[in-house]
């Protein structure tokens, strides 16, 4: 399993801010701050997908250019 990208850690520390703005919009009746800290993690949720998916297509295109390399270096034995 490859490391994970910039978006998928950008992600997730959205997440996080966006679940403590919520909580703290709840536990102080602020509707406005908790609606923003609910947007802010949907963003990250977002964000972190899309990392996701730079990083499997990235790593189809490495397993890709493996098996054509491997098969180049069976014909040329």
């Amino acid at each position: 399993m490859a490391i994970p990208n910039k978006d998928e850690f950008g992600g997730k520390w959205e997440q996080v801010k966006g679940t403590v703005k919520d909580k703290v919009g709840e536990a102080t009746g602020d509707r406005e701050l908790e609606a923003e800290g609910e947007i802010q993690n949907a963003e990250g949720e977002t964000q972190e997908t899309w990392g996701k998916v730079k990083r499997g297509v990235g790593e189809t295109i490495d397993a890709v250019g493996d098996a054509i390399s491997n098969a180049g270096k069976k014909v040329n034995r």
